[in-house]
C-alpha cells in the first residue's frame, strides 16, 4: 500500500511538471509567430490531449466493442465543458473569450462539440455520420485559421525560426508524454485505492472514464493559476472537445460497420445540449465566462451525476 501511495504522489508530480512544460512553450510559440495562444493551443495541445480518447477508441475498434469509444467520447465532451471549463473560470476569476472563438465560430464550435451526442440519439453511428463529423470538424479547423492563420505562419518562418519553433513544438511533446505516462497510473492507482475503499464500480466507470481521460486537461487547470494565461488553457479544452467528434467519425470509419449503440445516452443528450445552450448564453453577454458562470455549469455537471446515479441505482446496491 506504501508502494501505491508514493506512485500516486510522484505521478502527480509528474504531471505538474509536464503541464508546465506543454503551458510555457505553447506560450512561447504563439509570441514567436505572434498568433494567439488560443489559436496555438486549439491547434496543438488539442489534438495532443485527446491522445488518450484516440488510444481508448482505437482499443475499442480492435476488441470489437466500438460502442466503449463512442459513450468514452460523449462523457470526455461533458467533462470538459460541465466540470473544467467551469473549473477554470472559478480559480481563473473569469475566462476571457478569445476573437477566434467569437462571433459565427462560437455557434458553430459549440455544435461541433456536441455532434457525437446529437448523432448517438438514434441509436446508431454509420457512415454518413461519421462523415458529417470529420468535414465539419475540418471546417471549424479553417474558419479558426482564417482569424489569426497559426498553420499560415508555421509555412512562413525561416529555417533558424523553425529551428526554435521545432525544440518549443518538441517541449511540448514532451510535456505532454509525461503527462499521459503520469495519468495512466494516478488512473491505475485510483482504481486499487477504490477497490481497497469498496467504492461501487457504477461509480468508478461514471467519474474515472469520464474523468481519467481528461487528466491532462484538468491538471492544466491548476497551472493556469500560477502561470495566469488561461488563454492556453481554454483553447486546449475547446480544441480537444472539437476533436473528439472528429475522433468519432474517424474511428467509425475504421471500423466499417454500423456502431449499434445498447446504453441509452439520453440523459447524457439532454445535459451535454443545456449545458452547451447556458454556455453559449454565458459567452455571449460580455465575451467572458466569469467566476459565478462557472459555479452554475459547475452545478449543471453535479445535477448530471445525481440523476447518473439516481437512474442507475440499482448498480448502486451490494
Amino acid at each position: 500500500m506504501l508502494t501505491n501511495l508514493v506512485i500516486y504522489i510522484l505521478s502527480f508530480i509528474g504531471i505538474w511538471i509536464g503541464s508546465g512544460l506543454a503551458i510555457g512553450s505553447v506560450d512561447r510559440l504563439s509570441k514567436k509567430l505572434n498568433v494567439s495562444p488560443f489559436a496555438v493551443s486549439f491547434l496543438v495541445l488539442g489534438i495532443f490531449t485527446s491522445l488518450t480518447e484516440m488510444s481508448v477508441g482505437i482499443n475499442s475498434v480492435l476488441q470489437n466493442d466500438p460502442e466503449i469509444y463512442v459513450g468514452n467520447l460523449i462523457g470526455a465532451t461533458i467533462v470538459i465543458f460541465m466540470l473544467i471549463i467551469p473549473l477554470l473560470a472559478i480559480t481563473g476569476n473569469k475566462i476571457k473569450i478569445s476573437p477566434e472563438f467569437q462571433g459565427f465560430n462560437l455557434p458553430a464550435s459549440l455544435v461541433v462539440i456536441a455532434l457525437p451526442v446529437i448523432l448517438a440519439i438514434d441509436g446508431i453511428i454509420d457512415r454518413t455520420d461519421s462523415i458529417i463529423a470529420v468535414v465539419l470538424f475540418g471546417l471549424l479547423v479553417i474558419a479558426i485559421e482564417t482569424k489569426r492563420g497559426f498553420l499560415g505562419r508555421m509555412k512562413k518562418v525561416n529555417s533558424k525560426s523553425g529551428l526554435k519553433l521545432g525544440k518549443e513544438l518538441l517541449r511540448i511533446i514532451f510535456g505532454v508524454a509525461i503527462i499521459f505516462i503520469a495519468s495512466k497510473f494516478v488512473v491505475e492507482e485510483t482504481m486499487y485505492f477504490s477497490d481497497l475503499l469498496k467504492i461501487s464500480p457504477f461509480i468508478i466507470s461514471l467519474l474515472l472514464i469520464g474523468i481519467g481521460t481528461n487528466i491532462p486537461e484538468l491538471s492544466f487547470v491548476v497551472r493556469s493559476v500560477f502561470m495566469k494565461n488561461n488563454q492556453i488553457v481554454f483553447g486546449d479544452y475547446v480544441g480537444s472537445a472539437s476533436f473528439n467528434t472528429f475522433l468519432m467519425g474517424m474511428l467509425t470509419l475504421l471500423y466499417g460497420q454500423q456502431v449499434l449503440l445498447t446504453n441509452s445516452y439520453l440523459i447524457s443528450l439532454l445535459f451535454l445540449v443545456f449545458g452547451l445552450l447556458v454556455f453559449y448564453f454565458f459567452a455571449r453577454t460580455k465575451n467572458t465566462i466569469s467566476r459565478i458562470e462557472g459555479f452554475a455549469l459547475l452545478v449543471v455537471y453535479l445535477l448530471f451525476l445525481a440523476v447518473e446515479i439516481f437512474v442507475h441505482k440499482s448498480v448502486l446496491l451490494p
